[in-house]
């Protein structure tokens, strides 16, 4: 019998009521069979982070978030609960780093590396992007990158140290 793995997954959501989404998307994702929500960080507000040089000001800012569940489900499996709880929430896949109602990241399966066609885990962007190393670190001050790096230690260095998030709002765990 395997032991229930710890897995964060990175939110963000940037149309209509973007707190709305993520909270709906938790909920959704909770109350699927071999997932159970543990822990979920402040939302933090940050501009879009788009393909071309001016997509923060032509789209909407992004909330994101973080959020430690536990699950029995393979990384695969997770990957297309994932995938199926975006399209719950109306995600529209047809503008790649465009603006979108919900999108939902496997950050780290466990300190599991593996790379297939559609999952690369831990995500490649983890350490690369304040919007995710914030949240993540709200959750565990102590996060260590595969190599043994501190999370927290990239803070001051480039690329992170260029970027702007800012936290918005607490989320609750009374909530789901």
């Amino acid at each position: 019998c395997d032991l229930p793995k710890k897995v964060y997954l990175g939110m963000g959501s940037s149309l209509g009521d973007r707190a709305t989404s993520l909270q709906n998307a938790l909920r959704r994702l909770h109350g699927k069979l071999g997932l159970s929500l543990i822990e979920v960080s402040p939302i933090y507000e940050s501009p879009h982070m788009g393909l071309e040089p001016g997509d923060e000001a032509k789209f909407p800012s992004h909330y994101n978030l973080v959020a430690l569940f536990q699950t029995t489900l393979t990384p695969v499996d997770l990957l297309a609960v994932v995938n199926e709880v975006e399209e719950e929430g109306e995600r529209d896949r047809t503008q790649r780093w465009g603006p979108r109602t919900i999108d939902i990241d496997i950050l780290d399966y466990e300190g599991v590396s593996c790379r297939t066609e559609s999952l690369t885990l831990p995500h490649p962007g983890l350490a690369f992007r304040l919007f995710v190393v914030l949240p993540l670190l709200d959750l565990d001050r102590n996060f260590r990158l595969q190599g043994g790096e501190s999370l927290a230690n990239l803070l001051q260095e480039p690329p992170l140290a260029s970027q702007k998030a800012s936290k918005i709002l607490a989320v609750s765990l009374n909530d789901f």
